[in-house]
């Protein structure tokens, strides 16, 4: 009995122990701030995570920018130091130049367009390539809206943007396209952008509604210029070793639950971005709604450029047709 005993018991310490070794608090950064749509799906998928594995997972989410920026996460994802990331795929194109397409001047008509590309089996085939270029898995895409324009003065056409410092997401395809402008790109943090804008550090600003209106970039604007020239998608990331060392039904479990999430921000910023817009043109500044004319010549400069750089531009663009109607 004694040995049946004991044969019994160390059966439960290996079976506690595996159990115990496959638990896991995951750590997930993001540079948005806590308020932010991004921030409170990530939350979200922590807790949904959590309840699924009956309280073995559980996801720590560290937001605005406490572990460094994307660049840093994206370098502590690939070493296994960070768990998980919410990160714009702006990062991810610096290193994998195909993603940079999915920032084509006007590729998507409206931002439920943008949706239904990102949602599109043409862009979701491309996170097949992340392990291999970044070191990390893609479960999926998310957004935030389209790009739009603040200055601090007079904006009649795109000559007027000319030479004015203008902050950027620092990556290729937006400075690409600010510098056939013939602007002044200037990259910037978001942390940083209120002041630099009160104080004239920048002229002007890329950036989307959502945080145009929420942190009130608008305080110090002249002209809001609603050009929808482009959309900023987001990806849910998870660190490659990361992901090696998961089981088959972790793997299925975390990528299910963060594909999701992400992938529930796109319906909140298609249900709010015309109401942010509303919200900002009622503030009494001068709004100008443009279209790609309002451009000139360099949105074909920009896919000059692109048309080399990424294999992918034109099959987004007949993805970006295939959808347009839906």
């Amino acid at each position: 009995m004694s040995i049946i005993r004991n044969s019994i018991t160390g059966a439960a310490i290996l079976l506690a122990s595996a159990v115990a070794t496959q638990a896991k608090e995951f750590r997930l950064g993001l540079i948005t701030p806590p308020p932010h749509i991004w921030t409170k799906a990530a939350e979200a998928f922590g807790a949904d995570l959590a309840e699924a594995s009956d309280g073995a997972h559980s996801v720590t989410v560290f937001p605005a920018r406490q572990l460094g920026n994307e660049a840093e996460m994206l370098q502590q994802l690939q070493t296994g130091a960070l768990d998980m990331a919410f990160m714009t795929v702006a990062e991810v194109s610096n290193r994998a130049p195909d993603f940079g397409a999915l920032y084509a001047p006007y590729l998507a008509n409206d931002i439920a367009h943008a949706g239904r590309i990102l949602r599109s089996e043409t862009a979701k085939g491309m996170l097949a390539q992340l392990p291999a270029k970044t070191g990390v898995v893609g479960t999926g895409y998310g957004m935030a809206g389209l790009r739009q324009i603040v200055t601090r003065g007079e904006v009649n056409s795109v000559e007027d943007l000319s030479g004015l410092k203008l902050r950027i997401t620092p990556f290729e395809p937006i400075l690409d396209f600010y510098n056939a402008i013939g602007a002044a790109p200037t990259p910037m943090p978001l942390p940083a952008v209120y002041d630099a804008l009160a104080n004239g550090q920048v002229d002007a600003i890329d950036m989307d509604a959502e945080l145009i209106w929420v942190l009130k970039y608008y305080e110090h604007a002249d002209t809001v210029v609603q050009s929808n020239h482009m959309m900023f998608p987001m990806v849910g990331l998870v660190s490659a070793r990361v992901w090696a060392g998961l089981s088959e039904e972790d793997r299925a479990l975390i990528g299910d639950l963060m594909a999701q999430h992400v992938d529930s921000t796109i319906d909140t910023y298609v249900e709010k971005e015309q109401i942010w817009l509303d919200q900002i043109k009622d503030t009494g500044r001068t709004y100008k709604i443009v279209d790609a004319s309002f451009f000139s010549d360099a949105i074909s400069s920009w896919n000059e450029i692109w048309s080399q750089r990424s294999t992918m531009l034109a099959d987004l663009r007949d993805a970006a047709a295939a959808t347009a109607q839906e």
